[in-house]
């Protein structure tokens, strides 16, 4: 009977570089990730609304690249918050009653809702054409793409501003490791 060699994460991902200054090189391709911070779209008031759709309108005219936006949502783990209300010693014993109650209704609200998180991540690309490129050229074209998609960062980052959303690059090789772990 023969078996599968495993493949190890870096084998299975299909990057062929992820660099420290937090580019990514994929098939003729250099990738920037951006991680959003959103607003609550549901707490604004109409006014509001209409301005942040206009300000997002916007950003689609002037978004003249390639982007891709990703959202990851993970069940909110709440075991941490009930281990420490747990871990509170209270002598009175109506006290302990409401920390039951609580813990009972974090529990059940969780349930019913579905509590989740989510990140917001936005990959933007810079195509180039290095078929045997030489290493000098090569080098050139990361230069050229690490500043391009440089400013392609800065006018995402302004015009979701103007929605109200915070825009900032995830820029060193770890945290983008982290988050590709963190969908696996």
């Amino acid at each position: 009977m023969k078996f599968k060699k495993e493949q190890t994460v870096q084998e299975w991902l299909p990057f062929e570089n992820i660099y420290d200054s937090g580019l990514i090189f994929y098939k003729n391709n250099f990738i920037k990730i951006l991680k959003i911070y959103p607003i609550n779209y549901d707490l604004k008031s109409n006014l509001e609304k209409e301005a942040i759709l206009n300000s997002f309108k916007n950003f689609l005219k002037t978004c003249d690249f390639n982007i891709q936006i990703l959202i990851q949502s993970k069940k909110e783990d709440i075991s941490k918050t009930i281990s420490q209300i747990k871990n509170k010693q209270e002598p009175n014993q109506k006290i302990q009653e409401i920390q039951q109650n609580y813990i009972d209704f974090m529990t059940q609200m969780n349930q019913e809702k579905n509590s989740s998180s989510k990140n917001f991540y936005m990959m933007i690309q810079k195509k180039v054409n290095i078929l045997n490129a030489k290493a000098d050229d090569f080098i050139q074209e990361e230069k050229k793409a690490y500043e391009y998609l440089n400013e392609c960062y800065f006018k995402v980052k302004e015009t979701l501003t103007r929605c109200g959303n915070a825009v900032e690059e995830v820029n060193s090789k770890q945290n983008i490791m982290n988050i590709f772990q963190s969908f696996l």
